[in-house]
Formats: structure tokens, sequence, C-alpha cells
């Protein structure tokens, strides 16, 4: 009996010594967990070390919650504001982490913009709400820009072919074609009297004059289109639109 007494002394403290460390590593964990859901005051959203959770404290009890698939907790949002906004909005500086994707079959994430199609044809957006997807069409003319969600000129767009997108390339020296100010120089569309093109710093922007109207080079304007030479209504179509006879065929030739 003797000889084992050192044996289970040693083992005593090799358990408590386990015991203690882990016990220790536990309570740490558990500082760390409730750390995180400390309530900095009474009442509002606070940020996590992820960018897409959040702690919610209302009279001072927090709550653990995590934003919807494609949003990000936005710390600057307003206290009657949805906290959770999506990316552009939101700063995710020193918090980059964020859940995993939750992709359907129309959407990357949950929620979320996205652009369609390629650099020439650049028009189309998809609005993600809750794993749907909802096809827009950007205005006449314009382009969707996934940097700044909305629809813009083709040529501010980064990932967008202008000439391709729009079907009209600016001639090389459009000052011998143009009228008004150098930088901005206007052109009647080869397709429809009713459509025309400014073009600047050699990049097109489309515009349309409305129905029953025409662009006019003379004026470097729209107008009736019982004015501008060339102009014919189409016999098949939309009211109120024009072709071009003759009028461009000049244009053509350069």
């Amino acid at each position: 009996m003797h000889s084992m007494r050192p044996l289970f002394v040693v083992f005593t403290f090799l358990i408590g010594a386990f015991c203690q460390f882990h016990g220790n590593d536990y309570y740490n964990q558990r500082q760390n967990r409730q750390s995180s859901g400390i309530c900095p005051q009474p009442n509002g959203t606070f940020p996590t070390g992820t960018c897409d959770g959040y702690i919610k404290c209302v009279n001072g009890v927090p709550e653990e919650k995590l934003c919807p698939d494609g949003l990000l907790f936005n710390a600057a949002s307003g206290p009657q504001a949805y906290p959770c906004q999506y990316p552009l909005d939101v700063d995710c500086t020193g918090r980059e982490q964020i859940q995993p994707a939750q992709p359907t079959e129309d959407c990357p994430h949950q929620y979320g913009y996205y652009k369609l199609g390629d650099q020439n044809n650049c028009g189309q957006f998809k609005n993600c709400v809750d794993g749907r997807g909802f096809v827009f069409d950007c205005p006449e003319g314009l382009a969707w820009n996934s940097e700044t969600y909305r629809c813009d000129w083709p040529d501010q767009v980064s990932d967008c072919n202008a000439e391709a997108y729009l079907g009209f390339t600016c001639p090389p020296d459009a000052r011998q074609f143009g009228f008004g100010q150098e930088e901005y120089r206007f052109f009647r569309s080869p397709n429809d009297c009713q459509h025309y093109y400014i073009c600047i710093e050699g990049k097109p922007r489309l515009y349309n004059c409305g129905e029953g109207r025409a662009f006019n080079d003379i004026i470097s304007a729209c107008d009736g289109a019982e004015n501008v030479t060339g102009c014919a209504p189409l016999n098949q179509g939309p009211p109120g639109r024009f072709s071009n006879q003759n009028a461009y065929d000049k244009f053509n030739r350069f």
C-alpha cells in the first residue's frame, strides 16, 4: 500500500492540472462569447467580428443576430434604419468574414443586385430577394453599373462596351460632322430619326427625341418630324417613329 501512495499523489496532481488547464480554457471561451454579446449602450445595434453579424440590444439585453445572405451589417446606419444593407453601403474593414453563400437556381446569394449579359449587352440586371431573381431593364440607352447599383451611361460603366452595346461608333474626327461645342458632338441615329447620339470623348450616348419628333441636323436639336428633311413615318412598328431614307447616306461614306 505504501508503495502505491507516491503514484496516487502524482496521478491526482496530473488530473488537477489537466482540469485546471481545460477549465481555464473553457472559462476563457465562455468569457469571449459573453464579451461579444456585451451591450455598449442599453439600446441599439452593434458590430461583431464578422461583417454580416451584429448584436441587438434592448434595455441592456444583448441578442446576437445574422443578416440575410447577401446583406451586411452597416454600423453607420441610423437607429430607425434596417441594419442589414447592400455591400455597396457597408465598410467591412477589420471584419471581412461573412457567412457561406446560400445560392439558389436564380441567384448567387439570397439578396443582391447582379449584372446580366456581357460587355456587349449591358442593359439588364437582376434583383435577388429571398433567393428569387427579378430581371429588370435599364432605361433606353443606359447600362447597369455594378459599382454604383444604378443604371448609368454606358461609357461610365467599366465592364460595358458602349459602341457595341449602343450599335454606334463615333467618327474619328467628329468635329467634321457634329455640331455644338467640340467635346459634345451630335449625330442622328443611322437607324431612325427619332434617336440621336452625343459623342463625349469619343464615346456615344443615346438620346430619344420622343414620339412624333426627330433629330434635326440643321439646328442640332429635336424638332417636329415634319420639319426634318429625309425622315418619313415607318410603315410598320410603333406610331410616331420615323426612319432615315437617304439623309444618313453621307455619313456611311466616311
